[in-house]
């Protein structure tokens, strides 16, 4: 049996599911080797190396990559940071 709190709360984790449609997609560019992006990747998204590099080679091969999944306002935190590292980065709603 849930008390009416643990079912408020339920109702609060979905709704921060649905407030969370938004992703972070790296572009393809000429400038920046595959290991320098696979480097960051693993830095500032925490990656593990395997992942970082599947993406990376997803970004190479298909010419972008999600890289990662969050709220609106956390989104634009991370294409700014992908600018700072020099990467061609872009946000949009996920479409989930």
């Amino acid at each position: 049996m849930t008390t009416p709190v643990q079912e408020r709360e339920a109702a609060a984790d979905e709704a921060v599911a649905v407030d969370d449609p938004w992703v972070t997609i790296v572009w393809n560019d000429p400038v920046n080797l595959m290991t320098y992006v696979t480097y960051v990747f693993e830095t500032y998204f925490g990656h593990p190396p395997q992942r970082a590099h599947q993406l990376m080679m997803q970004v190479h091969q298909v010419g972008r990559a999600v890289v990662s999944r969050g709220s609106l306002e956390s989104m634009e935190v991370d294409v700014q940071a992908m600018h700072g590292f020099g990467l061609w980065a872009t946000l949009q709603r996920s479409g989930q």
